[in-house]
């Protein structure tokens, strides 16, 4: 699985739903599903603290300094043209965006599309807080969600009281309401805008929520598929990366109609029977899954892509500060989510683009900095470190809760430990 763009992965494991079985006696209510998105939000949560950026191309990422006011108000701000490096775009605003920049896109070609916007780097214990704070907020209305990130959550509002309203010439009259009342309460608790989208599952919720952004409330009936999902191109189903898109493109398949229309056996034929089936369900907009409120991560870990190549010898300090940072990092991680792992590994990607993992199964599990460290030290000597590093990463797997994980050794800094023990 990628990792956030705060360089922490979760993996989730199994989740519990939020309905159970239903009773086959009484009608069942219409399903309601919406996904809730927020508009640009670490973008968002910065122009809260710097209003002054408001209107003007910003991108977050990078690193670097945050803004210096002067004595005349303005601020003095980092510009993308100066950034040299390889971080990548965590977000930015709409602005940004109207000049070609995005998420996930490396700083040097954001340069190139904006130099003159803004770079702000990112705080994510920041935006933690607005995260909690809206996801509050929405479980006051409809406390069956799903959290799926920082700034998205799936709500299943199929029981919500109103949500099932409707009035002449509109049947999801009260979803639409119910959906207004989510958006209000969102900014009365943290000033941010969101897009939600309504529909029937959990794949249509989320198309729907990306239709009108930013500020937009879309709903979708099954009855729409052909004048709102079928014009859209393939890219934009969730679990259509582009190198399925690409293939699809290929085979004459450009727009989610163009799938709806193909063969199920000529799909499982190009793609499998698995992911070819699931192109043509989903180009149906079918989709069961139910919204899950709880889900237990498989492991937890923290990387980090460097500003300049490392050599494991020539870089051995700096690269040693790095490794042990990201092990102190990810015990904090375990120990705010109440999770040890008796497996440790780490993740490295080299010059030329390779990457390599390896573990190691602990007899004990461990969740304490030092452990940690002391763990992926011993996967880092099983690994070749003749080339320069891109990348360092650090995980814990094999996640239980603690009966009583074994304890830090006393007076043990985990920095005064060499890089290979």
């Amino acid at each position: 699985m990628p990792a956030r763009a705060d360089g922490r992965t979760l993996r989730a494991g199994a989740g519990r739903a939020c309905r159970g079985a239903p009773d086959p006696s009484p009608p069942m209510p219409a399903r309601l599903i919406a996904h809730l998105d927020m508009d640009a939000f670490y973008a968002s949560v910065e122009l809260l603290r710097y209003p002054q950026l408001r209107g003007q191309p910003v991108v977050i990422g990078g690193g670097g300094k945050p803004p210096v006011l002067q004595a005349d108000g303005s601020l003095a701000c980092a510009r993308l043209r100066d950034y040299v490096g390889r971080g990548v775009v965590a977000t930015a605003t709409y602005e940004a965006r109207l000049l070609g920049v995005h998420s996930a896109m490396g700083m040097m070609k954001a340069a190139a599309l904006a130099p003159d916007a803004v770079m702000l780097p990112a705080d994510f214990d920041r935006y933690r807080h607005y995260s909690r704070l809206f996801k509050a907020a929405v479980r006051e209305v409809a406390p069956c969600i799903e959290d799926r990130g920082i700034d998205e959550i799936y709500i299943d509002l199929t029981d919500v009281p109103g949500a099932q309203d409707s009035r002449p010439g509109d049947p999801l009259a009260g979803a639409r309401n119910i959906a207004a009342i989510l958006q209000a309460r969102v900014r009365e608790a943290t000033s941010l805008s969101c897009s939600i989208g309504v529909a029937p599952n959990k794949l249509l919720a989320k198309l729907s929520s990306e239709m009108d952004k930013p500020g937009g409330i879309t709903v979708i009936r099954h009855d729409d598929l052909p004048t709102r999902i079928w014009p859209l191109p393939v890219r934009r189903l969730n679990g259509i990366g582009p190198k399925s898109a690409a293939r699809l493109q290929a085979l004459g398949i450009d727009t989610l109609g163009e799938l709806a229309a193909a063969d199920l056996q000529w799909l499982v034929q190009h793609f499998g029977a698995s992911y070819g089936a699931w192109l043509h369900a989903a180009a149906h907009g079918r989709d069961d899954r139910p919204v899950v409120t709880h889900s237990e991560p498989k492991s937890i870990s923290r990387e980090t892509t460097f500003e300049r190549d490392l050599h494991p010898r020539h870089d051995r300090q700096e690269l040693g500060e790095i490794f042990t940072r990201l092990c102190v990092r990810l015990a904090e991680d375990l120990a705010r989510k109440g999770y040890v792992g008796r497996t440790v590994g780490v993740k490295l990607r080299y010059d030329d683009f390779r990457t390599v993992t390896r573990d190691v199964t602990l007899e004990q599990p461990v969740g304490e900095a030092v452990a940690i460290r002391r763990a992926a030290g011993s996967c880092l000597k099983r690994v070749p470190l003749d080339r320069r590093l891109r990348l360092l990463g650090v995980r814990v797997g094999s996640l239980s809760r603690p009966g009583q994980a074994p304890a830090q050794p006393a007076g043990v800094d985990p920095y005064t430990l060499p890089l290979f023990e």
